[in-house]
């Protein structure tokens, strides 16, 4: 009888940045000190001192008009062309559509929008306010952004409703998750954010968060069961309150994986809640494999491959569609085309604080 070979550790990639961050997949890192434990050795760009402490005390930060109000509300005009809806009928938002799965019917449910690499995405990308924000929580400069889609998400009725998705009891669950597994000795770290295209209203729902939970984690730990769900809280809401943070178009919400959070159901009459996921993460420049796939990704418009959940638009893939994006310098090293050790790797800036110059790439 043959033994088994033992599984194959992923391999380690250090981040191109003098803080020791290591990545397996440019998601979830390996750091020395926890992100809620960093002491900071640069000075904040955009946070301030009561933001940044606010930040390590309870998962997460806003950063007011982090792009501006009219960006977000192109890319909001964007969202509801690219899908073919009009925002004026309701009724054209619960037309069907091609379902190629399940996770397709999910996708839809939850409002997810399979567009990734247009130019009004990558401006708010390489907007300098918002690297900048991502620079103080990380304390590192050499960041990568992700390459990831939309959400405009309806009422949740009719084929939207979210009785349409079987539950389950432990994993994975919209209304309050973990991004990490909270099991692990050591958690890794990791980092995700939105971008609102719109104003959130309580009963549009979008992001929640249990901010008590986060600042309190380690004593609620230590009294759960070793069984316990590694994905899904199963924290008394009385004494950890889940709160709905107030965004206005433009606005930057950046949380931490640890922080329990999810989407609330859209209860409203005719209203949308709609924002754009991105985040930043060290960049690791010598996972060649990844840094070739991002790269390649943007030149071609293809569907990227860090997430399973990423699955192209079933109607007419964006790369039948639109040109590839142009990218300012900063861009181009946030997306790995240029490396972070190439001179002239802090991007110009203007007195807005915007880059001065894009160059195509």
């Amino acid at each position: 009888m043959t033994t088994p070979a033992p599984r194959r550790r992923p391999r380690l990639h250090r981040a191109a940045s003098d803080l020791p961050y290591f990545s397996a997949d440019g998601e979830s890192y390996l750091a020395q000190t926890t992100l809620r434990e960093l002491k900071k050795s640069r000075p904040l760009r955009v946070l301030s001192e009561e933001d940044f402490a606010h930040w390590q005390t309870y998962g997460y930060v806003i950063v007011r008009e982090a792009v501006p109000a009219e960006a977000a509300r192109r890319l909001l005009d964007f969202t509801w062309e690219f899908q073919g809806l009009d925002p004026d009928r309701p009724e054209s938002w619960y037309e069907d559509r091609p379902m190629r799965s399940d996770l397709d019917r999910q996708l839809h449910v939850y409002g997810f929008v399979e567009a990734y690499h247009h130019q009004l995405l990558w401006d708010n990308r390489q907007a300098r306010r918002v690297y900048d924000a991502f620079v103080d929580v990380w304390d590192c400069e050499e960041l990568w952004v992700t390459q990831d889609r939309l959400n405009l998400n309806p009422p949740n009725t009719g084929n939207r409703d979210r009785a349409l998705i079987e539950p389950t009891d432990r994993g994975f669950d919209i209304e309050l998750h973990w991004d990490i597994d909270t099991t692990l000795g050591v958690p890794p770290q990791r980092v995700q954010g939105i971008i609102a295209l719109n104003e959130t209203r309580p009963e549009t729902g979008g992001f929640q968060c249990s901010p008590e939970l986060f600042r309190r984690f380690d004593a609620w730990k230590a009294g759960q069961p070793a069984d316990r769900d590694p994905l899904r809280p199963g924290a008394d809401r009385t004494e950890y309150p889940v709160v709905r943070p107030d965004l206005h178009p433009g606005d930057l919400l950046i949380w931490n994986g640890l922080l329990a959070h999810g989407v609330a159901r859209n209860v409203s009459r005719d209203q949308v809640r709609a924002v754009q996921y991105l985040s930043m993460m060290p960049a690791l420049e010598e996972h060649e494999r990844l840094r070739h796939s991002r790269v390649d990704a943007w030149r071609h418009l293809r569907t990227p491959r860090w997430n399973r959940t990423l699955v192209g638009d079933p109607v007419l893939h964006e790369s039948r569609r639109y040109p590839t994006a142009t990218l300012n310098e900063l861009g181009s090293r946030l997306l790995g085309l240029t490396s972070w050790n190439e001179p002239g790797a802090a991007a110009p800036t203007d007195q807005s604080g915007e880059p001065a110059c894009a160059v195509s790439a």
